[in-house]
């Protein structure tokens, strides 16, 4: 069982996607099985960084892990309710709740 959790910080725009991609590479490549992201330090996102996100949920996805976003602030939150990706995306309001998630299916 391999979980991690990635904290990202700042914006998340099309000037910062070189370096939230480079952050998240290398968790996917090493086909960590269960990765949150904690977003509880992100003000912003745009929809550049909206791709970066599901980019990452469809690779995980390839190799059968499972991946979570958590702590949204209200404005990210809503960037999400808005492109209805709150409905493809596991949600939690905390990384710890978030990795009980991704790895409640590793335990059995």
């Amino acid at each position: 069982m391999s979980a991690e959790v990635l904290e990202l910080h700042g914006d998340i725009d099309l000037n910062e996607k070189p370096r939230v991609t480079a952050e998240l590479e290398p968790l996917i490549e090493r086909q960590i099985t269960g990765i949150v992201i904690d977003l509880s330090q992100v003000p912003y996102v745009d929809s550049s960084g909206l791709a970066i996100f599901i980019d990452a949920l469809q690779r995980v996805h390839q190799y059968g892990g499972k991946l979570a976003l958590a702590g949204l602030q209200d404005n990210v939150r809503l960037v999400f309710q808005i492109s209805r990706l709150d409905k493809v995306f596991q949600i939690f309001d905390n990384s710890r709740s978030a990795l009980e998630a991704v790895t409640a299916h590793q335990r059995h």
